[in-house]
Parts: C-alpha cells; structure tokens; sequence
C-alpha cells in the first residue's frame, strides 16, 4: 500500500514517529521543529508542518524562532539537556536563511550534539535558474550554498528526487542516534521537491525505533588499565562530557569513593561530581583550580573519561608534566581512545568505570595522596568564597554601582537551587565560571565550550528550558554576545518559556579585552567607545541602553546598582512565571583568581611596541613547558 504526499509532508511524517531508546527508556527522537519561513520552504515544509499541526498538534509541534543560527544553537542545548537522546529539527529558507544555519551547525558538531538541519535549495528542475538568492558556480551546476554544510555536518545530502528520500532519512537517523558519529546531519531540499508529491511505501511511516547501545569494555583492556592504576600512585581522573552523556555520574562517584582518586573535571565534564565531594578537585587546565592543576602536573596517570582533551583541558598540553604520566582514555569514539598515546578504552564510560572498578577490587591510592587532594580543594575553595564575598580593599576600588563579576556570579549561586541551571558559552564568564561555580547537580552546569560560540548563550537557554521544563535556567550573558544574538528573547515571550537572563554590562569584550593585554596589544578594539579627535577608539563609553533594549522585547528587566539589589532581583526572577532579565553593570579589570596554568595564543614574533616584545618573551618561555604526550604505554606495565 502507499500513500500519496509532498516530500515535505513525507519528511515531516516521518520524523514525527521516529523514538529513540536506551535502557528501555524510549522517547520521541523529535521534539518538535524549529524554523523560519521564506519563500524556499514555505509552500513545502511550512505547508506540511501546517497540515500536522492541524492533524496532530503534538506529532511535530512548531516553534517560530527569530534567527536561524540561533535554532540551531537552541536544538544542540536541548539535545546537550537530553544526553543526546531527543533533539530538535531545524528549518530555513533558500540562500541566506539556510547559511545562517552553517554556524549552528559546526557548534553540534564539535560539541557531537545531534540536530537535524533542513536548508532549502535551489530548483533541482533547473527551469528558472538562476533564482533568487541563488549562488551560480562558474565551474559546477550542482554546487549551491548548501554545500558549506559539507565540512561541518556529520551526514550530509541533498535530496533531488523524491525516491532519494527514504535511504537518506534512515541514514540520517543512524548517524544522530550514533553516540560515536553524531552532530549534525543535513539534508538539502530543493524548494520545488519539496512540493513534489510522490507516492510512499505506507511502512515509511510506521513507529522505528533507533536504540542507543551501551558498548561493553574488551576485557583484556580492562586488565592493562587496572594494572596501570595498580601501578600508580599519583593517578588523576579528567572527567569529560561522556561522563554526563551515559549517566555515569553514580558510577564515577561510587569508583571515586572506593579507589580515592581525584577526579578534575573539564568544561563539558563539571558537575561530574558535586563541588564539595571529598574527591572532587574541580576544573582543570586553562581555567581550572590551583587544586587540580597542581595534582595534573605530578599526575603519574590520567584516566580520561569522555574527554576530547581539548587545548583548555590540556593547558594546551603543559598540565601534565610528570615525565612518567601515561594516559588511559575511556571513551566511545576510538578516535578520543588514542589521544596522547593513551590506552584506548573504547566502551561507555558507566559501563566501564563499572568494570575497571570490580577488576581493581579494593586496591586504593595512598590514603595520604587522597588527604593531599581534599587539602588543596578545600583551600581552593577558601579562594571561591574570597572571590563571591570581595574584601574592603577590592570594593573600595569600584565606581558607585558596580559590582566583580565574582561577586554576581556568587550571588547567582548561592541564591539559585541546586536543580537550577546555569547557562554561557563565551567571553569571560566561561572560564570564571568553569573554576568558580559550585555545581551541586549533575545537570545544573551548561556552559558550551567546544565552539564557545558567542550568541549562544540566550538561544541555548531557551533549549535547556525546554529539555528541563522543571527547572530554573540562569543565562549568565555579557554585553557582547548579548549584542551579536538577543532576538531569541522574542520567542521566549512568544512560547513564555521561562529563563532569567543575567545581563553583564562591561562596555565591551573583558575576556578578549584581557587576553590582549596579556599579548602585548593593549586592549586594541575590544571596548565599546567613541572615536576621539585623533581618530582612534578611545573616547568616551557608548551610551547604549541594554536594559531598555530588552524591554523592548518584551521581556521585564530589574536594573541593579548593588550586591543586596542583586540579591533582591534574583529571589524576584526566581518567582516570575515568564522569561525576565537583571541587568548589572561590573567592572571589567576586576579579574577571577589565576589558575596558575596557560593557554597558547601565538605572540607577534617582532613588533615596536615594548608591550609586544615582553609578552614575546613571556610566551617563548611558557611554550618550553609545551609536551608532546608521546610515550606510549608499556607493554609490561
């Protein structure tokens, strides 16, 4: 039997009866469907979504967003919430709405977040080219925009006949519910197939269901990395995101307890373990504690657990500096198994912290490693409360209203409930909250940090909000990214869904504004200021209204000029029932607690300036600490 629809009607159709399932919890794969309407998709998708919504108003449920990078990023937070198991479609017009999508895209897939991406496309007929908003390529007639998605999707297809369709939706659900392969998966459609009906297979349409498989540890694997650990005595656990992915947060704490390791944690990874857990040392690398970096650099052994490594975990690889450190990496992807000639564990990280920790026994490190570790938190953690509750001496250096950025942080954190959410991506904030922020819930940390994309961070949250309707999302967001993605708010009114955007007003870039000066180049381009009268940009602040241009959104601002304002804002936020904002003003030279750890951003080699010159010499003396990992695990160990 078949039925006869539109490729889009089909699309739609389908994606609406496709579950995923891992330990026989089965959910919808789709959510529903992000899109803005052009003429590229409105007679096709926007059509077939229409006729869903009237058949069935939760088969596919359409959420009208205001830009079409910002759906993506709102579907990869919604995926992140999900552990990967439920995302969101996304749906935009030919040309310019479509490679909007191009930056959306790469954040899922460096951050190996499934979202299914629908670009519009040029005629596959051809009658009318070129169409508006077309790009001809002098050298290939089947070569549009859309193949910008190429480097950054996971899967990627262009479907020019119906009958293509079936084959690319099955490969594309394979690769989404893949924990090893997912991230983003494209399919282009050409806006005059996506009209075209077509008659279907009526099976097309029946309930699949993609399950999400636990890989097992190979046993003889297991038996090199117990006697690896066995034959440690400073190792280190470096929690990864696969740590949150397979809900291994019991089985990670559980062998924590039992072998007395300390476990860091990356960006991707916080919250592994609560703050105050007696083996958690919290961040490490770049941004991390003095209490994990201290124990990475005589660490003898890194278990990796669902980490990519990447250069902040790594310190651009000068944490590690044991000249004996060996590395085991647990992980799904072989592909992070062997990173640092490490022993590739390849399986799933609760499945084999499960095995490692039945293999090992009641073997356990030194008792007095294990009190060293504990020590050197606690003391980091005297550093935090330092930090939330600023001395004298530091508030004394304030101009009237303004506050640290430590200060808003802790007062958000302390004031929020331990299910609450905190949600950021770039500019200075990550890195200050990656060392400073106390995550007593597994999901209370959301900071994206593989793309760190700025924008992120109000579109990410209204994605978490959805993935976890029941609880409170704190989206910590500074003047600068704020300015490059803030129309999203507008669907936040329009969906009422509720997220406290905590508004940063520095007056421009802190983050690279620091970075800059530590390289020698003098926070060149990084305020928002006048040009003066010799033509250079360092006159007076811009009068920009931020609170008055959230207002204008729709959305109710607090404006706060205090630490007992803030407060005051936060309990009110806290009990608003629809998306609201506090908007306060720091003082961006005020700077978080140093990690005694570094980042390598390559320093100007010549220059005139004495700035440069020193900072030259400063990295040339940091990069000798640079290390390759090479060594590779013995054989006889």
């Amino acid at each position: 039997m078949t039925v006869r629809l539109t490729v889009a009607q089909a699309l739609v159709r389908f994606l609406s009866v496709q579950y995923s399932e891992r330990d026989g919890v089965r959910q919808r794969l789709f959510a529903g469907c992000l899109g803005i309407f052009g003429h590229g998709n409105v007679a096709g998708i926007g059509q077939a979504l229409l006729q869903a919504e009237l058949e069935d108003p939760d088969a596919l449920p359409y959420i009208l967003a205001r830009n079409e990078q910002a759906m993506v990023h709102t579907a990869s937070a919604f995926a992140r919430t999900r552990d990967r198991l439920q995302t969101y479609a996304c749906t935009a017009s030919i040309g310019p709405g479509s490679t909007n999508m191009v930056t959306g895209a790469a954040l899922a897939t460096v951050n190996r977040l499934p979202v299914l991406i629908l670009p519009s496309d040029v005629f596959a007929t051809r009658v009318a080219t070129p169409v508006l908003q077309e790009l001809e390529s002098f050298s290939a007639g089947d070569v549009s925009v859309n193949d910008a998605f190429r480097p950054v999707s996971k899967y990627f297809d262009r479907i020019w006949r119906p009958e293509q369709l079936p084959s690319a939706l099955l490969n594309a659900m394979r690769v989404l519910t893949d924990p090893v392969e997912t991230g983003a998966v494209t399919l282009a459609l050409p806006q005059d197939v996506q009209a075209e009906a077509y008659d279907w297979p009526e099976e097309l349409f029946t309930e699949r269901t993609w399950y999400v498989a636990r890989p097992l540890p190979e046993a003889s694997i297991v038996d090199k990395a117990v006697d690896l650990l066995r034959a440690s005595e400073r190792p280190l656990i470096v929690a990864g995101g696969g740590v949150h992915y397979s809900g291994a947060e019991d089985a990670l704490r559980e062998f924590a307890e039992a072998t007395g390791i300390p476990v860091a944690e990356s960006q991707a990874g916080k919250g592994s373990l609560n703050y105050d857990h007696p083996q958690s040392v919290g961040a490490v690398g770049s941004t991390g504690t003095t209490a994990a970096n201290a124990l990475a650099r005589e660490a003898d052994l890194v278990i990796g657990i669902g980490t990519r490594y990447g250069d902040f975990t790594t310190a651009s690889r000068t944490a590690f500096q044991n000249p004996d450190v060996r590395f085991v990496n647990i992980n799904v992807a072989r592909f992070d198994g062997g990173k640092h000639a490490g022993l590739p564990l390849v399986a799933d990280a609760r499945e084999a912290l499960v095995s490692l920790g039945s293999a090992l026994g009641d073997w356990a490190v030194d008792a007095k490693y294990t009190a060293h570790a504990t020590e050197l938190a606690r003391n980091w953690d005297g550093i935090v409360h330092a930090t939330y509750n600023p001395p004298a001496e530091v508030t004394a250096k304030l101009a009237e209203g303004l506050l640290t950025q430590g200060e808003v942080l802790g007062a958000v954190n302390e004031l929020s409930a331990a299910s609450d959410v905190v949600v950021c991506a770039a500019g200075s904030m990550p890195g200050d909250l990656h060392k400073l922020w106390r995550t007593r819930d597994p999901k209370g940390y959301h900071v994206e940090y593989g793309y760190s994309c700025m924008g992120y961070e109000i579109a990410g949250g209204l994605g978490v909000r959805l993935g976890a309707p029941d609880r409170d999302v704190f989206v910590m967001v500074g003047d600068g990214s704020y300015l490059m993605m803030s129309t999203e708010l507008v669907t936040a009114v329009q969906e009422n869904i509720k997220v406290i955007i905590v508004l940063v007003q520095n007056h421009g870039f802190a983050s690279i504004g620091a970075l800059s000066e530590s390289l020698g180049s003098q926070r060149f381009g990084t305020s928002y200021r006048r040009r003066s009268g010799d033509g250079r940009l360092d006159g007076d602040y811009l009068p920009v209204d931020l609170a008055a241009n959230v207002r204008s959104l729709g959305v109710d601002v607090i404006e706060v000029h205090s630490r007992a304002e803030l407060e005051k804002a936060i309990g009110t936020a806290k009990a608003a029932d629809g998306p609201i904002a506090i908007h306060v003003s720091t003082d961006p030279l005020i700077g978080a607690p140093d990690s005694e750890s570094w980042w390598d951003v390559p320093v100007s080699e010549v220059s005139e300036l004495q700035s440069t010159q020193t900072a030259s010499a400063q990295y040339q003396e940091s990069k000798a600490a640079q290390r390759p990992y090479l060594a590779p695990v013995k054989e006889d160990s």
